[in-house]
């Protein structure tokens, strides 16, 4: 794909082959050599983003993904196959999280071994410092007494004795507990959320959206597409990561990033 001697990115015969050839052979590719050929030019970069079921991405997507979480029903909110592939980048990972929990063939959900007297959370690949951003978390097995979604700097814990709210438990987490609708941060509770009369209790298999703006500085959640409120506001400036801790032995939490917020 090099360009003909001499000639620059306007004479060489890579920049003039047809989109569709350029497809085929951008098909073939991993995502880092994909990001650089997006900064070549306008075509090539035109021919990578402008759509995003392209073979392309459809390729790379059947190469990086698990069969389980492209035939399931995992990744049904994300639309695209470039979206799925952004999506595993910023699932769970399996080098930041509890002794004590693994992350399942599928690449996004957490399996909580049955250890006793432990609390056990783990982070995703990539965190935010800026720009606004969405995910949705669900549990897929039993809550126990503690199970909260929220954020994360990298200096929070993963693990801790007891049965406690480990997301909430300083000042580099930040969590909403499923279980008793209570915020936390900084070892303290931040009232009850959402701040409404009788609050419905989370459901197994019911997905949560979460919301974080960094520059508003927020932390928002929605159920069902119903805007729940902000939760937290005056957030640091620091790079905070998607995160979940759990506590009942052999429970399931699946966490798939969904990219900017639909409302812009």
């Amino acid at each position: 794909m090099a360009a003909g001697g001499g000639g620059g990115a306007a004479g060489g015969t890579g920049w003039r082959l047809p989109g569709r050839v350029l497809e085929l052979v951008f098909s073939y590719l991993e995502l880092r050599e994909l990001r650089s050929c997006a900064l070549v030019c306008r075509l090539w970069h035109r021919v990578l983003h402008g759509d995003e079921n392209s073979e392309v991405w459809r390729s790379l997507a059947a190469r990086s993904l698990a069969e389980e979480a492209l035939r399931t029903d995992i990744l049904c909110n994300v639309p695209t196959y470039k979206g799925k592939v952004r999506a595993f980048q910023h699932a769970f990972s399996t080098n930041d999280c509890s002794r004590n929990v693994y992350i399942k063939k599928n690449g996004f959900t957490l399996h909580r071994n049955p250890i006793a007297q432990s609390t056990d959370g783990a982070r995703t690949k990539i965190g935010f410092s800026e720009g606004r951003h969405a995910w949705e978390v669900w549990w897929e097995g039993p809550l126990g007494t503690v199970a909260v979604i929220g954020i994360a700097t990298k200096r929070a814990p993963m693990q801790c004795q007891g049965y406690v709210a480990l997301l909430g438990s300083d000042d580099q987490s930040w969590g909403w507990n499923l279980v008793d609708n209570n915020l936390l941060h900084n070892g303290e509770v931040n009232g009850s959320f959402p701040q409404c009369n009788n609050a419905p209790k989370y459901q197994i298999g019911e997905r949560i959206r979460v919301i974080l703006d960094m520059e508003d500085k927020t932390l928002a959640f929605e159920r069902g597409y119903e805007f729940l409120g902000v939760a937290f506001r005056g957030l640091p400036k620091a790079c905070l990561y998607p995160a979940v801790s759990a506590v009942y032995g052999n429970t399931e939490v699946t966490l798939v990033y969904l990219g900017k917020p639909l409302d812009g």
